[in-house]
């Protein structure tokens, strides 16, 4: 189903006198609070800034406007893709499934978590199997059961996270005593597992609490180093990104080891407080790595202006998440198609009044 260009969007709003979902970031936030009890949106909203400016270009003729790219082979309609996000269950019980088939009628890639909520077998049968986010648990042999199953269920790249290898300090989560994993929230692909399934005396269903203990025993990795990428590559043959990458020294290292893409990200402030804005690292990392390496950019993402802005200055798309985690949160599979093609139609008048046709127009004389 194709997006609807931007006008077409704003004037069925206008017509039929408002509309009855929120519009904007902070609408749709607000929305969400109200939908969910305090302990989730704090865990979906809790974290640890630089903002920068659009310089328009007047009298270009945009009567028309190509928002697509490609990366990695992966096609979207819009500069973004739906990025991982854990524990979905705890915001809507229809979790991934809804986000599934949300991004399957709006073309726009879903990159499906490890701390999921729905097996990763379960997402790729509502649709065409994007990407997988891959947290390299503690377990080899889990993590390498994992990686197996990632590409024979046909996911097209791995998105490793390298900026979570053990759970930030986060005190709203401390604060609340919350701590979704204990209740079995965004274990599934451990539960999924055939591996892991071996290790139980009971199943999941039967003994939740004893399955959770023994998945999060498995988590933790401090010990991960760029020596072990080359065991990623002896698992499988899919494209590997490094997500979480904030220096331009790490980029380059990595593309070095035949890394085939770099996600700049400080994981939505949820790891490390105070660290610099992915904004900021990913003019480093571009300017590191140079012009034809794949880079995005995740983290902080709310806006057309944000998306834009970080194209310009060097990322191939971003990754938009807690504003379509509200959208779930308020009305499930419509919450979060509705988050897009708001977004989408923002996106598009922005770049049109911007003054750039397509995306690949964008550089960094747009931003000051």
């Amino acid at each position: 189903m194709a997006l609807d260009p931007g006008n077409v969007v704003q004037n069925a709003i206008y017509l039929s006198g408002g509309t009855e979902w929120p519009v904007g970031f902070d609408a749709w936030e607000g929305r969400a609070r109200e939908t969910l009890e305090r302990p989730a949106y704090d865990y979906v909203a809790g974290g640890a800034g630089a903002e920068e400016t659009l310089r328009p270009r007047m009298l270009v003729g945009t009567p028309e406007r190509d928002l697509s790219v490609e990366v990695l082979g992966l096609r979207s309609p819009v500069p973004f893709l739906l990025a991982p996000v854990g524990v979905l269950s705890i915001v809507h019980p229809d979790a991934e499934r809804a986000v599934a088939r949300a991004s399957k009628a709006t073309g726009v890639p879903f990159v499906v978590s490890s701390a999921a909520s729905t097996s990763l077998e379960d997402v790729a049968a509502i649709e065409p199997p994007r990407w997988f986010q891959l947290y390299w648990w503690g377990d080899p042999e889990l993590a390498e059961s994992l990686v197996r199953r990632v590409e024979a269920a046909g996911y097209g790249a791995i998105v490793l996270t390298v900026d979570t290898l053990n759970l930030g300090w986060r005190p709203r989560d401390l604060g609340n005593g919350y701590f979704p994993f204990l209740a079995g929230h965004g274990l599934e692909q451990f539960f999924s597992d055939p591996v892991f399934a071996e290790r139980l005396e009971k199943t999941p269903t039967e003994d939740r609490a004893t399955a959770s203990l023994m998945a999060l025993a498995a988590f933790s990795n401090l010990a991960l180093t760029w020596d072990d990428l080359g065991r990623l590559r002896e698992w499988t043959s899919l494209p590997v990104l490094l997500k979480g990458i904030l220096r331009g020294d790490d980029a380059t290292r990595a593309l070095d080891l035949g890394i085939d893409g770099i996600v700049v990200s400080n994981h939505g402030g949820r790891q490390v407080d105070g660290s610099i804005a992915a904004l900021d690292a990913l003019v480093e990392v571009r300017d590191a790595v140079g012009p034809d390496p794949v880079v995005l950019m995740d983290s902080g993402v709310r806006t057309a202006a944000d998306v834009l802005k970080a194209v310009a200055l060097g990322a191939d798309a971003v990754l938009l998440g807690r504003p379509y985690v509200y959208g779930l949160a308020v009305a499930g599979q419509e919450g979060v198609e509705t988050v897009i093609r708001q977004l989408a139609g923002e996106i598009d008048l922005t770049m049109a009044l911007a003054g750039a046709r397509n995306v690949a127009e964008l550089d960094r004389s747009f931003v000051v």
